[in-house]
């Protein structure tokens, strides 16, 4: 794949899906922005990693659901490297329990963190990529943001309202040669997924038409395809990387 810009900046990106799509960039000749907010160590070994394989690789610390730092963080790219290619907007948290027990604070903090820092991404992007004229970001949801999840009311709204503002950001940056598209990853073999027993973990892959949980790669890959100039007329569209769980 191609790609006509050349930095990337990725929030949540020290440790796992955040990480590999960190790394599958930075092997497609990106300069990837490792955006992280506790645990510097983790950033910065992945830097040390990336650059060991002949990779450019910055680390910046900032908390995506503070409007502040993302706009610090954003000026701090421009002011390094001229421009913001890409973002992709990966930092999220979950805080479940079921409806009926769940507070106020318990969804808002959900809310926040997912939905709030990818409007201050997509809107900070924006500004930063109208002045070239070029740019795209990807949103990174989730399967139950289409299908709804036991457990999850505030995560599923987080996400269900990151899919519909991804179009509405895709409408007003079509005008500036600007895309903006998400991915919906579905079961994600990470170490949550590890620590599940044979037979949980057979149930859920009975549900999958591939019949196999996807790779942190999978999700990398395809955020890399609609970053890249492969998908130039692609913008506000949904791609699933979910095995065919959700057709």
């Amino acid at each position: 794949m191609n790609f006509t810009g050349t930095n990337v900046l990725i929030t949540g990106a020290s440790k796992g899906i955040g990480a590999d799509i960190a790394r599958v960039l930075a092997n497609y000749g990106l300069k990837v922005w490792i955006n992280y907010r506790s645990k510097p160590e983790l950033a910065d070994a992945l830097k040390e990693e990336i650059e060991k394989a002949g990779g450019q690789a910055a680390v910046i610390c900032f908390d995506a659901s503070d409007e502040a730092g993302f706009i610090d963080g954003v000026k701090t790219i421009v002011e390094s490297d001229g421009a913001l290619a890409y973002l992709v907007n990966n930092a999220g948290i979950t805080n479940d329990k079921l409806a009926l027990r769940m507070k106020m604070e318990d969804f808002d903090s959900v809310i926040k963190t997912n939905l709030n820092s990818s409007f201050i991404g997509c809107r900070e992007a924006l500004k930063a990529m109208s002045k070239k004229r070029f740019g795209a970001v990807v949103n990174v949801s989730s399967i139950v943001s289409e299908t709804g999840n036991i457990g999850q009311v505030n995560y599923t709204a987080s996400k269900g309202a990151m899919n519909s503002m991804t179009k509405s950001f895709a409408l007003e940056g079509a005008a500036r040669g600007i895309r903006f598209n998400v991915i919906t990853p579905g079961f994600i073999a990470t170490d949550m997924t590890d620590e599940l027993s044979d037979e949980i973990k057979k149930s859920y892959i009975d549900k999958i038409p591939l019949k196999r949980f996807g790779s942190s790669n999978d999700v990398a890959e395809a955020v890399a395809f609609l970053l890249s100039d492969s998908s130039a007329y692609i913008t506000g569209e949904i791609l699933k990387v979910n095995g065919g769980m959700y057709v």
